[in-house]
């Protein structure tokens, strides 16, 4: 490996736990608005899974929409590119949970990784194994070698209590045919998947079959080269709400955010990357990860672009 991570890392902790402005906790998921913003940790893994980290990355933490690039790899993988009939593959402009778009557009969102477009993606998967949320959790156990994986029944029964917004935009959908499982079964695996917690160490290696062009941790195929090439586009685009330019613009890498602080990041080729910090933006994205990630890619070099 030409770079050496972990000298990186170091450097970069060391920024972060000057950096002043740190955001939020998500205060709309009550199990979410007591975890301190300030908390921070970042890995990096190879392409065989070794992986280098700092601060708290070994700390399992709410992976929230992280989780929708997995789900969206499991049912491109099962179905091809039908899945592209049910959701689009292009920026919202709108906030993750906004409904605004979909009666203009007859019911299809945007792309897969706002709210709406996810639980069109979770419907296609449950349609296909039957248990959604267990084949996301089987896959993330396999990818991070950690079968203790698991997910926080407390945040999902909290995101439940709270969930009229994503009920609705399912109601909606399925007014249109584009969600064929009843609405509540929805929900419970949306929110079950939502609720799975993991370390930046486990995500990190998970994410590893982007970088790898398709590659499973074992060898096996998961995706086409095209494939995963669609997924790290839609990553890039529509990763990080409605600021994917400004992130693009800052980190150059195809990356996901969740609400509960992470993000994960793909260096095609050769690295993958996941960032924990829960103070977020307006916009939903960790203040410190994506300062973080910003200097990844100043310091290594590192990027798509």
């Amino acid at each position: 490996m030409v770079h050496s991570f972990l000298p990186v890392l170091e450097r970069i902790g060391e920024e972060i736990g000057r950096l002043a402005g740190r955001g939020r906790s998500a205060d709309y998921i009550p199990a979410l608005a007591a975890v301190d913003p300030r908390r921070f940790g970042m890995a990096v893994a190879e392409l065989d899974g070794t992986v280098y980290g700092v601060g708290e990355w070994q700390q399992p933490f709410s992976t929230q929409s992280v989780t929708k690039v997995f789900t969206l790899a499991l049912a491109l993988a099962r179905e091809g590119d039908e899945v592209w009939e049910h959701v689009g593959r292009e920026p919202s402009g709108n906030p993750f949970n906004s409904l605004v778009q979909l009666e203009y557009e007859h019911g299809i969102p945007r792309n897969p990784f706002i709210n709406a477009g996810a639980l069109v993606v979770t419907d296609r998967l449950h349609r296909l194994t039957g248990d959604a949320s267990g084949a996301l959790l089987d896959f993330l156990r396999a990818e991070s070698g950690n079968q203790d994986l698991d997910l926080d029944r407390d945040v999902a029964a909290s995101e439940t209590a709270h969930g009229d917004r994503n009920a609705a935009l399912a109601h909606f959908m399925a007014s249109y045919g584009n969600i064929t499982t009843p609405v509540p079964a929805l929900l419970r695996e949306y929110f079950r998947q939502c609720a799975i917690e993991a370390s930046c160490a486990d995500l990190a290696v998970a994410t590893g079959f982007l970088a790898r062009h398709g590659i499973r941790s074992d060898g096996s195929r998961l995706l086409t080269r095209s494939q995963a090439k669609q997924v790290n586009a839609v990553m890039m685009t529509c990763g990080t709400y409605d600021a994917a330019g400004d992130f693009a613009y800052r980190v150059g890498l195809p990356g996901k955010s969740g609400v509960g602080g992470a993000i994960i990041a793909v260096v095609p080729g050769t690295c993958t990357l996941c960032v924990w910090s829960p103070g977020l933006d307006e916009r939903g994205n960790s203040v410190a990860g994506v300062a973080a990630l910003d200097r990844f890619t100043t310091i290594t070099g590192l990027s798509v672009f």
